[in-house]
């Protein structure tokens, strides 16, 4: 996940949250509380990823019960993570869409010493990573469901790197600025361009002390 450089002082409920310069909401202590339950993570992703829903779509999606993907998307509502799309549906069909293209930890909530802050940090990060591991699953079940290029375009690689945490730092800063290069980019045909998900995990194997 992207992290800002600078931590972000926590706003008010009224205030306008934080964002980084890629448009992402950076997480302070309050909105990580927010956002730190599994379904409230999964329904996050699923608006981002599959487009705006109903929470009746959106619980066909995730299998769920619609009264539970409405009130979860009312409390992500009141913390700005989600907000009506009134664009579509009709009657009294309410959609939903998500605010921002993505999530990043202000600096601060990885040294926090709170103990609920620490736990709702712990929860989102585990969460985030079985996602990961969902959709790489995912992809190794299917990958031979796809055509030609398609099917040997992935990439499952792994590095083992001597560092120090400010050269661990400046790397995943670069490779952040690499993946934001294609965020602009128009395919050439748009017609054979898919959804792709990137995924970067960088951490520290062994002590430096030890």
């Amino acid at each position: 996940m992207p992290e800002n450089k600078q931590p972000a002082p926590e706003p008010g409920p009224g205030a306008a949250p934080a964002l980084n310069a890629a448009g992402e909401r950076i997480l302070d202590a309050r909105s990580l509380r927010g956002l730190a339950h599994p379904l409230r993570i999964r329904i996050l992703k699923s608006l981002r990823h599959d487009g705006p829903a109903t929470a009746s779509q959106l619980g066909e999606r995730l299998g769920e019960s619609s009264g539970a993907t409405s009130y979860h998307l009312r409390q992500l509502a009141a913390h700005g993570f989600v907000e009506d799309d009134p664009g579509r549906g009709k009657g009294r069909e309410r959609w939903w869409k998500a605010v921002h293209n993505g999530t990043s930890f202000a600096d601060d909530l990885h040294t926090s010493t709170d103990p609920e802050v620490r736990g709702a940090a712990n929860l989102f990060l585990h969460e985030i990573a079985g996602i990961h591991t969902q959709e790489l699953s995912t992809w190794l079940a299917t990958m031979h469901d796809w055509p030609e290029p398609w099917s040997t375009s992935g990439d499952l690689s792994d590095f083992t790197l001597n560092l120090t945490a400010a050269q661990l730092h400046e790397l995943n800063e670069k490779l952040h600025a690499v993946v934001e290069t294609y965020r602009t980019i128009t395919p050439d045909d748009t017609a054979d361009a898919a959804q792709v998900r990137v995924h970067l995990h960088s951490f520290p194997r062994s002590h430096p002390s030890r």
